[in-house]
């Protein structure tokens, strides 16, 4: 069994988050993973926190959660590592594979453009600003998994598949020098992570990024503080 089966497997009795849309869940899950990742960072476990982050969105500024649940389950279904040079093109191969998929199922190819868009448009590397609400909602829900608590995770489990080392020891801020976020985990938070709050689309999702990025920052202030020696100590 890969891990994709073991994954889905897991995942079989999830398909109630998506409520209302289970019967379209149910169909496009076992599609939403490239059989050949095996990046924890973007897994089953990752789509349903997608998932429910775009709920939460949506349920404040509206859209059509046909296309929020279609474009979340499928928008990384064609994967492409972080350190290929092909990376900001992962989203433009996941949207037209999504497109493949939906026709399959009957949909329009005009509620397949919907869906196309917003996959585009959920990448940072992709740099594609979301033109519809649906694509909002989901550029919003994929980067709040990329902050807070989560992202801290999720910047680590990353590093340690690239094989980068935890921060530069001669100079873990970066004070004098360039951030170099592929070969130094601690360096992802200024060079991306850090700035991610400040590009929400909508107002819900903006509320939730300023919540979690406040996470972030302590915990990045905190590691360097460890570092200096500073961290408190009970007596």
């Amino acid at each position: 069994m890969t891990s994709t089966d073991r994954n889905l497997d897991g995942f079989s009795g999830i398909t109630r988050l998506f409520f209302e849309h289970r019967q379209l869940a149910s169909e496009l899950i076992p599609f939403a993973l490239d059989a050949e990742s095996s990046d924890g960072a973007h897994d089953l476990a990752h789509i349903a926190r997608v998932w429910a982050n775009a709920r939460r969105i949506a349920e404040v500024e509206g859209g059509d959660l046909e296309v929020i649940v279609a474009a979340v389950i499928l928008h990384d279904c064609v994967a492409v590592e972080k350190n290929s040079p092909l990376r900001n093109k992962a989203s433009f191969f996941a949207a037209e594979r999504a497109t493949e998929i939906l026709q399959s199922i009957g949909w329009s190819d005009d509620r397949c453009s919907l869906v196309a868009h917003a996959i585009q448009a959920h990448s940072f590397s992709a740099d594609v600003k979301p033109q519809t609400l649906e694509a909002c909602i989901v550029q919003d829900a994929d980067r709040l998994d990329a902050i807070g608590l989560i992202g801290v995770a999720r910047c680590f489990y990353t590093a340690g598949r690239m094989g980068t080392e935890l921060y530069n020891i001669s100079d873990p801020k970066g004070d004098s020098r360039e951030h170099q976020d592929g070969s130094f985990a601690l360096d992802h938070f200024p060079a991306k992570l850090l700035k991610l709050s400040v590009n929400f689309r909508t107002k819900q999702g903006a509320k939730i990024a300023r919540q979690r990025h406040q996470l972030l920052t302590d915990f990045y202030n905190g590691f360097l503080d460890e570092l200096a020696g500073n961290g408190s100590v009970d007596s």
